[in-house]
């Protein structure tokens, strides 16, 4: 077995900073083939993959709840549904006792897809991921979800309202830095 250990002078920043984009790309890439082998809009495979994600882990995503999720207004989420819907590889179910709330579900026709393409994905991240010691994961673990709020926090405020020639962060910042103009004549 192979050991992972790496030279304490291998160590920066920049690397692991570009190892996690280039596994970001390989991500984005395995949708991107997931979305041609069934004939899809790579943003129409990403949101049944979120669907599909979803379902995995007992929480099954509501339309808005993908629209954060994909990055997509109400609109444009609605029409994708609307395709992967005709397209048979969703169904849109109202399972709460709230019965406005839509749940959206995957297919019986297209979870065998699904397992068939992301199978040995699957598999061999496992079987790599099982090579560490339970500590080592719970730091790595705590460093992507410190990663993730990072990069939520960023999108939701200093890139939130970007418009093209903007720069990021001086919009919030300029909000921040203006005196109250309540109470001015």
């Amino acid at each position: 077995m192979e050991e992972h250990t790496v030279a304490r002078a291998d160590i920066s920043p920049e690397r692991l900073m570009e190892d996690l984009r280039t596994f970001g790309a390989n991500y984005t890439e395995f949708t991107r083939r997931f979305a041609a082998w069934l004939g899809l809009h790579s943003t129409d495979a990403a949101a049944l993959a979120e669907i599909l994600y979803a379902e995995d882990k007992g929480a099954p995503l509501s339309p808005a709840r993908l629209s954060e999720r994909i990055g997509l207004s109400s609109g444009a989420t609605t029409a994708l549904l609307n395709r992967l819907e005709k397209a048979g590889h969703i169904v849109r179910r109202r399972e709460h006792t709230d019965r406005r709330i839509v749940t959206l579900r995957s297919s019986p026709e297209v979870r065998p897809q699904a397992i068939e393409f992301f199978g040995s994905y699957s598999e061999r991240l496992a079987a790599e991921i099982s090579r560490y010691p339970p500590e080592q994961l719970r730091q790595f673990q705590e460093f992507v979800t410190h990663l993730s709020g990072t990069m939520n926090s960023l999108l939701a405020h200093e890139y939130h309202a970007l418009q093209p020639g903007d720069r990021p962060g001086t919009q919030q910042d300029a909000e921040d830095a203006a005196p109250s103009r309540r109470g001015r004549s």
